[in-house]
């Protein structure tokens, strides 16, 4: 047997040291090139900011915040990646015993709900009505669950304590809804650049065609960003840091908890691509779990056509961020989890970061990926209001022989779903018009349904009566603020058809099982968007007024003088 020198221990070191870093970089190629463009840019990048910030500080700000949160950030999944697995293991005793201590978040919940009672009731009414229309639906989720008293309280009082600190942040607070307008702002500034293009491709007088010229390509343009922001591995990172606190703080599955975060940008369809080899081996319950996030939430690229509409943006992107721990609360009270999921570590889950080999097959991949989005949304809006138009004049004609010929689609809608948006917090003058919302969202599609409350948010701006033949033409601020919510999700109809498709497609042998989730999918997705209008119809008077006026002039006559006019 030969001596083994040191110099050959050191050479099987270092290939083994080297064998390892090229099994990192074939598994994760796009954040290790990340990591080393960081690496490169790191010098230059801090120089800018430095120079930007003694320049002029208050215009650097926002370039400091993102320079610090990206440093921040790539120190945190250094650590993660060294010791992650550790500290794991280590919490667990502390993981452990904040699974059993319900009793807590009970507790803690209800003080909560108990605060925002008595805040709510000092306001009027009207926000009290919103604040129990939350509980009543709550109740009505554990009152017809599939399996009775055998949900996880974790899991539920998590979810909407989730969503409350959401909403409190964002819409009780001046630097929370500040800082989110900021952003809607900027979305919307982001967005306008698309006009560039629509008026390259069809000439200066696209506006004419305003939804087909002017709404549509904005799909093209954000489904392009979004290949892009895969591609460099941003959007796989950001979702699973989200599914990983929800998976954390609820106790849900890595699959469920993935989806729900991926549904605050992608659509009921794409979504389950983030965990397509696994949708075979989902329980019933993950399943149901994964069908009403993407039914309850709504992807960016759809968003932006719903902000070129004229919809609050703030309002949107908010619904989107506070309806992801809603549908995962909704899902796992409304359809217990009685297996044993198969997916249960962290490690498990692996996300793809995409296929393209550079930036600019991204954004081709992207562009390409939009054209059956933009056919699909297009020729949807087509079918159903053509049939809604001679559905309307079927129930006109028959209504006329009972001489009711103002019987209509909308009409039946605007009673059958009243005591909904009554309970939501809408007053009872506009609970007709929002409760017709509610059911064209329901029967036909959000598309529909948005189009419609544009058309009411530009009557209000417009300043004309607000009736004609006793008909009311618009809504109030706070009308309109808890019907964006509302509506903001794909639980309807037509989309259910779909996600039940692309669910079967990715697992064949599971298609029993995905298509007896439907219905409970779907209207658990409907609860959740509407659990997330009541929390926003509960706010004050300060919502409305920073449509209008900068914060720092807001004073409390003011807020008292303005509080009938923004119930109105």
């Amino acid at each position: 047997m030969h001596a083994v020198s040191l110099e050959d221990l050191r050479r099987g070191t270092a290939n083994k040291t080297f064998t390892r870093i090229i099994h990192r970089c074939q598994l994760k190629p796009a954040q290790w090139n990340i990591i080393n463009l960081n690496s490169k840019c790191a010098p230059g990048s801090t120089a800018i900011v430095i120079a930007a910030c003694v320049l002029n500080f208050h215009r650097a700000v926002g370039l400091l915040v993102i320079f610090l949160l990206t440093v921040f950030f790539l120190v945190w999944d250094w650590l993660m990646e060294r010791y992650g697995d550790r500290m794991w293991e280590e919490l667990y005793p502390i993981r452990d015993l904040l699974s059993r201590c319900w009793i807590m978040y009970a507790l803690l919940l209800a003080a909560v709900v108990c605060w925002l009672a008595l805040d709510t009731a000092r306001q009027g009414t009207r926000q009290l009505v919103s604040f129990f229309g939350l509980l009543l639906l709550i109740f009505l989720m554990m009152l017809f669950s599939k399996h009775p008293f055998r949900w996880s309280w974790r899991t539920l009082l998590w979810g909407i304590g989730l969503q409350f600190i959401f909403g409190l942040l964002i819409l009780r607070t001046t630097f929370g809804l500040g800082g989110l307008q900021w952003l809607g702002k900027q979305a919307e500034i982001f967005m306008s650049y698309t006009n560039s293009g629509s008026e390259f491709v069809f000439g200066a007088s696209y506006t004419d065609h305003f939804f087909v010229f002017k709404v549509m390509p904005i799909l093209v343009f954000l489904s392009a960003v979004i290949s892009i922001l895969y591609y460099t591995g941003f959007m796989p990172w950001l979702i699973c840091k989200i599914g990983f606190i929800m998976q954390v703080t609820m106790g849900t599955s890595p699959t469920e908890s993935m989806t729900a975060a991926g549904n605050i940008f992608l659509g009921q369809t794409e979504a389950p691509l983030l965990i397509a080899p696994y949708i075979a081996e989902l329980t019933r319950s993950e399943i149901h779990a994964v069908m009403t996030g993407g039914l309850a939430g709504i992807s960016g690229t759809i968003l932006g056509a719903y902000i070129s509409f004229g919809v609050e943006a703030t309002h949107l992107l908010a619904a989107s961020v506070m309806s992801a721990p809603a549908s995962l609360a909704i899902a796992k009270t409304f359809w217990p989890e009685m297996e044993t999921s198969r997916v249960t570590a962290r490690q498990d889950l692996k996300m793809d970061a995409g296929a393209c080999t550079n930036v600019l097959e991204a954004v081709s991949h992207g562009a390409s990926c939009a054209v059956s989005l933009v056919a699909n949304v297009v020729v949807n809006l087509i079918a159903f209001l053509a049939l809604l138009a001679f559905f309307d004049a079927t129930l006109s004609w028959l209504g006329g022989m009972l001489d009711c010929p103002q019987l209509s689609f909308s009409l039946i809608c605007s009673y059958v779903f009243m005591p909904l948006s009554f309970m939501m917090g809408v007053s009872w003058e506009d609970s007709f018009l929002v409760a017709e919302l509610i059911g064209k969202k329901t029967f036909l599609n959000e598309f529909v349904a948005y189009q419609r409350l544009s058309e009411l948010i530009k009557r209000r701006k417009a300043g004309g009566p607000e009736y004609v033949n006793n008909l009311k033409q618009f809504i109030s601020v706070h009308s309109e603020t808890i019907a964006t919510y509302a509506l903001c999700g794909f639980s309807n109809f037509s989309s259910l058809g779909m996600l039940v498709g692309s669910l079967s497609a990715m697992a064949p042998e599971r298609r029993a099982d995905i298509s007896s989730c439907g219905l409970r999918a779907l209207i658990a997705g409907s609860v959740s968007c509407f659990m997330t209008a009541c929390i926003a119809g509960e706010p004050s008077t300060l919502l409305c007024l920073h449509h209008f006026i900068h914060p720092r002039k807001i004073s409390p006559q003011l807020l008292t003088c303005c509080t009938q006019l923004y119930n109105r």
